[in-house]
């Protein structure tokens, strides 16, 4: 049962999805009132957390048996003695899941209450703790040490040092404020911290803020799925495009085994420098990451680049990963988004445009693989589409593990094609209700078919590249 009100979308983008999740194909295969609650069902989870938390062990560094063993006692310290399983993915050998407890229902709301934006309320769902710059509004009198209840302002409505605030709300849990209110809202830069340090809160998830830092990565599972799909080899040169946050480019890096070259690219200054910061930390060699717009990544001269650095000669690259920008519609928990239809339809040429720059980048025999986080079918199925018309000498790959369901009808795909994508749609089963005692009782398998469906919305498509491109512009 949903304990969070459905997503909240502008109407003319809930028309919008609803159109497509409700398209001629969909409502030849079934009913209109089918197809109706599944969308509805679909609004309600992207609202609500994934049922379990999925991180990636770092084996360059350390066995996934040993970060197993020092996680589970880093988890009895935080939840003070609660034993929560953490479990080892059969088919993603790196990924540990540890499940959500949630939603709590006997938490007593206090008097004292703080107002965060809701961005922070998402993590806070996640297992966050309250960081300062994302306290909006708190309750007069409170003072370092108080128990508070902490509510995301989804809507955005609260103003900044607001006393009070009656407008739509949504409570998360309690917690423990680390500062007055006077020293929240000081306005003194350094005032970056905790501010409040979540002790009962609705969903209850560990914190992984700076456990095992070497070690662990926090990853969405189809995030971690992706890395799997694209298979990169030991000695192979392979780039990744649109590479921040760079989880998926130290993924690449240690399958393989650091041994071969690891292209990032991005063109954000400071998040080229986080990936490189990922990079040592994850002692890493075999990354270069560049600050550069992926759109413009051929280079159109033929002379060669000695330096190897940006833009790149055609068919360069052995595998090319494009985790392309996008509306991000699939990330959960979401209780609001605010864009326009504009901005939410504004991704498909752009991710059109880098499609073509990496085929063009892609040796014979290349791998592609093209993955969003998101759940339109324009951004998605559309896009491959597109990309099979397109470029005659791309074909579609199964892709090995198969973890999601096949792809959504609407795009005019076969049925044969459908079965070689995966769309990972949490609206397939129904949002979970989990305690201690249910997990006791839960076989191992069972839970991981949960961790596998009650996920974030994500897409992925692999291809191969058959033939060159080098004779012939394939757009002309």
């Amino acid at each position: 049962m949903p304990i969070f009100p459905k997503i909240s979308l502008r109407p003319e983008v809930e028309n919008y999805l609803k159109e497509s999740f409700m398209n001629e194909e969909v409502l030849a295969v079934s009913s209109k009132q089918d197809a109706q609650e599944k969308f509805e069902a679909l609004l309600n989870h992207l609202s609500h957390p994934p049922s379990f938390t999925s991180v990636r062990v770092n084996t360059h560094l350390a066995s996934v048996q040993h970060v197993k063993s020092l996680l589970v006692d880093e988890l009895k310290k935080q939840l003070n003695g609660l034993i929560v399983p953490v479990l080892q993915h059969p088919d993603l050998q790196d990924v540990l899941l540890i499940p959500v407890i949630g939603p709590r229902k006997n938490i007593k709301r206090q008097q004292c209450e703080a107002i965060v934006g809701a961005q922070c309320g998402n993590a806070v769902l996640r297992g966050a703790h309250v960081y300062i710059p994302g306290i909006i509004s708190a309750s007069k009198f409170v003072k370092a040490g108080d128990v508070i209840s902490v509510y995301s302002d989804i809507k955005g409505k609260c103003k900044k040092g607001a006393k009070e605030f009656e407008g739509t709300k949504v409570f998360l849990g309690n917690g423990i404020s680390e500062l007055s209110r006077k020293e929240i809202f000081s306005g003194l830069p350094e005032m970056k911290g905790i501010g409040i340090r979540m002790t009962e809160p609705i969903y209850l998830s560990p914190s992984f803020d700076n456990v095992l830092p070497s070690y662990l990565f926090l990853q969405n599972l189809p995030s971690a799925v992706v890395t799997h799909v694209l298979n990169p080899q030991p000695g192979e040169k392979i780039l990744d495009l649109c590479a921040a946050p760079g989880g998926k480019t130290t993924h690449i890096a240690t399958l393989m085994h650091d041994q071969g070259e690891v292209i990032a690219l991005d063109k954000i200054s400071n998040k080229i420098e986080k990936i490189k910061q990922n990079a040592l930390l994850f002692g890493l060699n075999s990354i270069k990451a560049y600050c550069f717009d992926g759109t413009k990544a051929l280079k159109l001269d033929m002379i060669e680049n000695t330096k190897g650095t940006p833009p790149f000669l055609p068919e360069s690259f052995d595998r090319i990963l494009l985790d392309a920008p996008c509306s991000g519609m699939g990330q959960r928990p979401n209780m609001a988004c605010t864009w326009t239809l504009k901005e939410v339809t504004s991704y498909q040429p752009l991710q059109r445009k880098l499609f073509s720059v990496a085929v063009q980048l892609l040796k014979p025999g290349g791998v592609l693989v093209y993955s969003t986080c998101t759940i339109t079918l324009a951004e998605n199925e559309e896009q491959v589409a597109w990309a099979l018309t397109t470029f005659p000498c791309l074909q579609l790959q199964p892709q090995e593990p198969q973890i999601g369901g096949e792809g959504m009808v609407g795009a005019g795909l076969s049925f044969e094609q459908l079965k070689q994508l995966q769309r990972f749609d949490p609206s397939v089963v129904p949002l979970q209700d989990t305690d201690i005692d249910s997990l006791r009782d839960t076989r191992i398998e069972d839970m991981i078919w949960l961790a596998n469906k009650d996920c974030i919305g994500f897409f992925i498509a692999k291809f191969q590249k058959c033939k060159s491109t080098l004779e012939k512009d394939p757009q002309k």
